[in-house]
């Protein structure tokens, strides 16, 4: 029971995210990318500070210094993502975004020494060729939004990497607080010489941010955590990919993109991509046929 339940939080997770590229490009209407960032991670700040303030008592060194590694890769995330937003649409965002999964196995061979399968390099291969449907022009190239999406992909594939190593050795509210906390002394830093205090906002806009901050950072964030203490992380990762497809769904019902053929094929190829490198299909049918010939 427990395990459908991670299923589910880990799917909601997926959709509250799938709906921020929406919030996001909503909130940019009215809002600079940097004040969208400001108030969302202030807002997590302030909640998951809430949550886990209990558990400040004890806090180390080193989970401080763990959370702000954590806080300063996840701000340069959503900067990415954010800035790439603004020239790109939020189904293509979403889409490029979710290559992370692809990323997260090759950083693991960089930095730990382990061994990257078949299945991943085919994975790769897949998205590689799926951001060239999705994203590449008649002339071969990337738009400045695409290439920032696909920065931030790599930058999520960091923050995956090292949440899954801290994760191990860390109270995960405790990380998750500092990184709110350091996203948003970092967005405020950056705002303060760059565009002053001044804040100019429609009501969707504010309506936006608050959504933003309270579900696709505070909740998304605190359910994806305890969701994972009931699921494998291969699982984890494949329901969590869906935030992509989510993604575009929530684009075509609410702000009507047009979605071209070219654009569902590369989608499609991406999205294969991320769940063959994540399942490993054939590994988990040679699995099945043995336990049906020792029945």
């Amino acid at each position: 029971m427990k395990k459908h339940l991670g299923s589910l939080g880990l799917l909601l997770t997926a959709i509250i995210w799938g709906s921020g590229f929406v919030a996001n490009n909503i909130a940019l209407e009215t809002m600079t990318p940097l004040q969208i960032l400001c108030l969302r991670f202030f807002i997590g700040a302030v909640l998951m500070g809430g949550i886990a303030c209990k558990r400040f008592k004890n806090v180390g060194k080193q989970e401080i210094i763990a959370g702000t590694i954590l806080g300063v890769i996840l701000f340069a995330a959503f900067t990415a993502q954010t800035f790439g937003l603004k020239y790109t649409t939020p189904s293509k965002n979403a889409f490029l975004t979710a290559t992370n999964v692809v990323i997260v196995p090759f950083i693991a061979l960089l930095l730990n020494k382990k061994r990257v399968d078949g299945y991943s390099c085919a994975g790769a291969v897949m998205a590689i060729t799926g951001i060239g449907l999705l994203s590449l022009r008649g002339n071969l190239s990337l738009s400045f939004g695409d290439a920032l999406t696909l920065i931030c992909a790599f930058c999520f594939a960091f923050h995956i990497f090292y949440t899954g190593e801290f994760a191990q050795k860390y109270d995960v509210l405790i990380l998750t607080a500092i990184q709110m906390l350091v996203a948003f002394l970092l967005s405020f830093l950056v705002m303060l010489p760059a565009e002053g205090i001044s804040l100019s906002v429609s009501g969707n806009g504010l309506v936006s941010v608050i959504y933003l901050g309270v579900f696709s950072t505070t909740i998304a964030f605190f359910l994806q955590t305890v969701a994972q203490k009931y699921t494998t992380e291969t699982k984890a990762a494949v329901i969590l990919s869906m935030e992509s497809v989510f993604g575009t769904l929530f684009s075509i019902l609410i702000v009507q993109e047009e979605i071209t053929a070219r654009m569902v094929a590369g989608c499609i190829l991406i999205l294969a991509a991320v769940i063959i490198a994540e399942t490993k299909p054939k590994l988990i049918m040679k699995r099945y046929i043995e336990e049906i010939k020792e029945l």
